[in-house]
């Protein structure tokens, strides 16, 4: 039997509440479905399944606040025989002890003129999470009605109660959050992370100036043969510069945990987008190395408007093997971010601007210019390659159309 897990969508998260289920008890399920949808600080995801199977339990209700690496269900693997599972769920019939019971008093009655012995009385049924659940919101489970399976009391059951309970102008319990308290909720999530990363990584700052004429000339001569669909911004090209330049300091991807590095087998680069409410999500662009120019800027407008719109899957929150911020136009000239732990480094771009720059000939002209930045682990590199990592990234983006690929 496998144990399906609530997973961890980046170090600002703690819990999360179950919004709904996609699945159903004797549903089969593929490795990367989407089977969940889970609420967390920053946004509603779509919690994907690790495995292929059967599902056998739903162990988790709808509206159950939950610590990550709760169970939330089971599921049968393939070519698994089914075993019945202990539970303090009923089914159709009485429960074993009811059943004993019952066999012992008909022996008696059949042996015996004493008068039958009574059944135990039916324990009632209420699930562990509606239980923790009432003693949160100060309910008497005793007045509570059951709606569930054989008059079971349910999360829900305790919602309802709660809300009968309270004034009329009180949210409903379990409730999302209002706008505001999301926003602040996010804050808090997003300040944790980062004063543990300050607390626990010893961070250290490379920055390199990088010029974009000869980019940019060949973005908007590309640009000029494209639809409109597929043209593609600076920041797309950046991006795939950094995937690029990566598959050469494979210290700069990865992971520390427990203070050892785990080199990740692909590029994963978690964008840092800002959210129009306030507060900031770094989902992930997978294999971003692999694709071509074009494909990456479909992907990365595809990532925006999905994060803004609060359509994010559980893959793309927790798969991110480095992060990378681009201040874009509004942005000042340079930026040093604060590393997303686990990770070991995060690659940060100020925005483009004319600058004084030295030519070839000795002469000065402005130039259009960006500041791009290295903030990295340094129990797991030093400023000596992160410093070439830089140099290698802008010379790399010297030559745009190597990055078309």
């Amino acid at each position: 039997m496998i144990e399906f897990k609530l997973p961890s969508l980046g170090a600002d998260m703690d819990e999360g509440t179950l919004l709904e289920w996609k699945v159903k008890p004797g549903d089969a399920v593929k490795k990367g479905q989407v089977v969940a949808v889970v609420d967390t600080a920053k946004a509603a995801v779509d919690v994907e399944c690790w495995h292929d199977g059967t599902v056998a339990e739903l162990v988790a209700e709808v509206g159950q606040k939950m610590p990550v690496g709760t169970v939330m269900a089971r599921l049968q693997a393939p070519n698994e025989q089914p075993t019945q599972q202990p539970t303090e769920k009923v089914g159709a019939g009485d429960t074993a002890l009811e059943i004993a019971g019952a066999a012992v008093a008909v022996a008696a009655e059949a042996t015996s003129s004493t008068p039958p012995v009574a059944p135990p009385a039916r324990r009632r049924m209420i699930s562990p999470a509606a239980r923790k659940h009432a003693e949160e919101q100060g309910v008497d489970l005793d007045r509570v009605v059951g709606t569930g399976p054989h008059g079971a009391v349910t999360s829900e059951d305790v919602d309802k109660a709660a809300q009968a309970m309270a004034p009329s102008s009180a949210p409903t319990p379990g409730a999302i959050p209002r706008p505001a308290d999301k926003a602040a909720e996010m804050r808090k999530a997003i300040a944790a992370a980062m004063a543990r990363s300050k607390r626990e990584i010893p961070h250290y700052y490379v920055a390199e100036d990088i010029p974009l004429a000869h980019a940019l000339a060949w973005l908007q001569t590309e640009n000029a043969q494209r639809p409109m669909a597929e043209r593609v911004l600076p920041a797309a090209l950046m991006l795939k510069a950094v995937a690029r330049t990566l598959e050469r300091y494979p210290e700069l991807n990865g992971y520390c945990r427990d203070g050892a590095f785990a080199p990740a087998e692909r590029i994963n680069l978690g964008v840092a987008i800002s959210l129009r409410q306030g507060g900031l999500v770094a989902p992930a662009l997978l294999d971003a190395d692999t694709k071509p120019l074009v494909q990456l800027m479909q992907e990365l407008t595809d990532l925006v408007q999905r994060t803004r719109a609060g359509s994010l899957k559980s893959s793309e929150l927790s798969e991110a093997t480095i992060t990378v911020t681009n201040l874009g136009d509004q942005g000042t000239h340079s930026v040093f971010g604060v590393i997303y732990p686990p990770q070991v480094a995060l690659v940060g771009f100020g925005r483009i601007a004319d600058r004084p720059w030295a030519d070839e000939a000795g002469g000065v002209k402005l130039m259009p210019v960006a500041t791009a930045s290295l903030s990295a682990d340094h129990r797991v590199s030093d400023g000596h390659r992160g410093a070439l990592f830089l140099r290698e990234l802008a010379e790399l983006l010297q030559h745009p159309e190597e990055l078309a690929k």
